[in-house]
């Protein structure tokens, strides 16, 4: 069985303070830098009743990515993993995923906080947060 080719479509991009990988933070959550996702607009009819929500994930590409890497060591650790088992931004598909504080929805623009996208990444999608099905109770690593 041959898979079908995968096509992707980014929805908007990120106007983020981060310009290189050094000045980004280690996870988005645990910085309060505000930052745009400018939506394209044939997508911003998709931001109707958005407003409401605290918090988002947004799924980006991580166009600047080493696709190449297999392993790393996360900071703070020693040990080498392998980058199905951390949140190493390079890997095979650099499929980014971070949950933002959504402060305000403008023109088809979204001003988060969290987000450790660099400046220009693509969004390729935005889903709300939702605990009663994001928050996994009990559960250890």
């Amino acid at each position: 069985m041959t898979p079908s080719p995968i096509e992707l479509h980014p929805v908007g991009v990120v106007r983020s303070p981060y310009k290189t990988r050094k000045d980004a933070p280690r996870q988005g959550r645990l910085s309060d830098t505000v930052s745009e996702i400018v939506i394209d607009d044939q997508y911003a009819p998709a931001l109707w009743q958005i407003e409401g929500r605290k918090h988002l994930w947004i799924l980006c590409w991580f166009d600047r990515a080493d696709r190449t890497i297999l392993r790393a060591v996360p900071p703070g650790t020693k040990e080498e993993k392998g980058v199905f088992a951390i949140r190493s931004p390079d890997r095979p598909n650099p499929v980014a995923i971070c949950m933002v504080d959504l402060l305000e929805v403008r023109d088809g623009v979204l001003t988060v906080r969290g987000l450790d996208a660099l400046d220009g990444t693509p969004v390729i999608d935005i889903k709300v947060f939702s605990p009663e099905i994001d928050c996994v109770q009990n559960s250890g690593r």
